[in-house]
């Protein structure tokens, strides 16, 4: 098997680990990232993590942590396999000889090449997530639904504007553009996906020769590749968070009548209205996510590829 095909394999097997272990919090993350800011002396409609995770469970079941995974999920083996075969195929440009190592600056360009190419996947397939995730907290609630004979809480019925992932893709092709409205929020997903892969890739790389003693990693066992993959995991979101909510935002923002005239716009927006913290909304379950999400990927990645051969 050639080195792109392995790295597709693997690449997508790491995907669909990090994708299972890791919905659930970048649901609460966009749901954080997307609530309106409330009116002056009205609380917003979720106090916290904690809170968006009771009211989701309340309102729509476990299914809602796992709402808009079907865009990712059907997209995870292309997606996967462009970031890890593009960083594979530069690893071979840069390497003075077959089997060489690379220094960890090499292994930081290879990852910001891979999120220039990943940005093009990652931009529609984001917006029909975000906006199915989303949906809840920006709809308008209705009346409660009455607890069920027997006892329990009342739920409450939330206003679903959106059926399912292909929904999204008919109603933003049909309404707000065509294709080009797919690529809504292109510019902070570039300034996402590439200087946080190239720390990510960087940091794998680096704290792996750490634990390793030296540039030959390949006989570190799977705890030191769960550890080195969950914290550069983190370092992903550590660096570039800020970039992630603004994209989320003109993501979701209405066509029609839309809050943001672009990345700059919504940057300032959201500086004016809610601060520095405005821009860190959904932190706490970015980070939680990332460490064990991370952690699953790379270290399926890495057994996939290394079972290949």
């Amino acid at each position: 098997m050639g080195d792109v095909a392995k790295d597709l394999t693997a690449g997508t097997v790491g995907g669909a680990a990090q994708l299972i272990v890791g919905h659930p919090f970048d649901t609460i993350k966009v749901k954080l990232q997307s609530q309106p800011v409330p009116p002056p002396g009205q609380a917003p409609k979720y106090s916290g993590a904690i809170d968006a995770v009771k009211q989701t469970l309340a309102a729509e079941g476990p299914r809602g942590l796992y709402k808009g995974m079907g865009a990712p999920l059907a997209t995870v083996a292309a997606f996967n396999a462009v970031l890890f075969t593009v960083r594979g195929q530069m690893e071979a440009l840069l390497r003075s000889s077959p089997g060489t190592p690379l220094t960890v600056g090499q292994q930081v360009v290879c990852g910001a090449g891979a999120g220039v190419a990943v940005s093009f996947l990652a931009c529609p397939t984001e917006l029909i997530k975000c906006r199915l995730q989303a949906q809840s907290s920006l709809a308008t609630t209705g009346p409660a639904v009455p607890p069920a004979p027997g006892g329990g809480a009342a739920a409450v019925a939330v206003a679903v504007k959106y059926g399912g992932p292909m929904d999204v893709a008919r109603h933003v092709l049909r309404s707000e553009g065509g294709a080009r409205g797919l690529f809504k929020g292109l510019l902070p997903t570039f300034a996402r996906e590439v200087p946080g892969n190239a720390a990510m890739f960087g940091v794998y790389e680096g704290l792996k020769q750490y634990l390793a003693g030296g540039q030959d990693t390949s006989s570190l066992g799977r705890g030191s590749l769960i550890l080195a993959g969950g914290l550069a995991g983190a370092s992903f979101w550590g660096s570039v968070y800020p970039t992630d909510v603004v994209k989320s935002v003109l993501q979701v923002d209405d066509y029609k009548n839309p809050k943001y005239s672009g990345s700059v716009d919504a940057f300032r927006k959201i500086l004016k209205s809610e601060g520095v913290k405005g821009l860190y909304k959904g932190f706490g379950p970015a980070m939680a996510r990332s460490i064990p999400a991370n952690a699953a990927c790379f270290l399926a990645y890495e057994v996939t590829r290394s079972s290949l051969g």
